[in-house]
């Protein structure tokens, strides 16, 4: 195929993304919150702050990649389509969790990517080789507990803006003006 052909093709690529995440935006993702949820919010993380959290955690194409609190499903999805690895996102609001499965299918990822309906603090941990977190200070503190117990020794956490409580991370980085957190779960 001609140089021309390939660069208008990457062109209209580039120009169909935006689109393509317009018909996977999420139907209210800013609506209601029950009091049980007061504690949640849907805040994106920004895609070089993905890139960073990803790199952080050394993701290779040998990991399962937990998001909890996965949002729009963008660290599931940049962890398969840029390292190859499986994604799995954990995600309380429905309308999220579709754009997320909407994101997965318009990517081709859909066989690498999974969204779970589900609440953080009862998904299934056991297969996580990296787990990625942004969520609020108060839910770190009481999620910290279980990652220590459930995950296994060798697992990489990764947290954006906020730590886990008293558990002092193994490496501190900025990405983007963002603060970045790794834990490595200790041998027991």
């Amino acid at each position: 195929m001609p140089k021309l052909a390939l660069a208008m093709l990457a062109l209209l690529a580039a120009l169909a993304a935006p689109l393509a995440h317009a018909q996977c935006a999420p139907k209210n993702p800013t609506g209601p919150v029950p009091p049980h949820e007061a504690d949640l919010i849907y805040l994106p993380t920004p895609h070089p702050v993905v890139a960073a959290m990803l790199r952080l955690a050394g993701v290779s194409r040998a990991d399962v990649v937990v998001d909890l609190g996965s949002g729009d499903g963008r660290i599931p999805i940049a962890a398969a389509r840029d390292f190859g690895a499986r994604g799995v996102g954990v995600e309380l609001d429905s309308s999220l969790v579709e754009a997320a499965r909407c994101s997965a299918r318009v990517a081709g990822l859909e066989k690498r990517v999974e969204f779970r309906h589900q609440d953080l603090f009862l998904a299934d941990l056991r297969e996580a080789t990296v787990v990625t977190l942004f969520l609020l200070p108060e839910v770190n503190r009481k999620l910290a507990p279980r990652l220590r117990a459930e995950l296994r020794p060798g697992t990489r956490i990764v947290s954006h803006r906020f730590g886990l409580g008293d558990w002092q991370p193994d490496r501190t980085i900025e990405a983007d003006g963002h603060p970045l957190f790794l834990w490595v779960v200790p041998g027991s």
